[in-house]
């Protein structure tokens, strides 16, 4: 298994949200990550419906995740 999964192992999206906009806030979070759930009136709970059926921006903010903790 390669170490990249172990890092997402355990977290839940929301989780995951949580500590980026901890971390960065919303609007570098915005400028880091170029989508509309970020830069636009920005919430929890809108960005997990966008990334729940958005699989490319969800993946992008897994990786920023795995750049960020590592």
């Amino acid at each position: 298994m390669n170490q990249h999964h172990d890092l997402l192992h355990g977290i839940t999206l929301e989780q995951l949200v949580t500590f980026l906009v901890d971390h960065y806030g919303w609007e570098e979070l915005g400028q880091t990550i170029q989508i509309q759930c970020f830069n636009s009136d920005p919430s929890i709970k809108s960005s997990l419906k966008f990334l729940r059926k958005t699989p490319w921006a969800r993946k992008k903010v897994e990786n920023l995740y795995i750049s960020t903790v590592e």
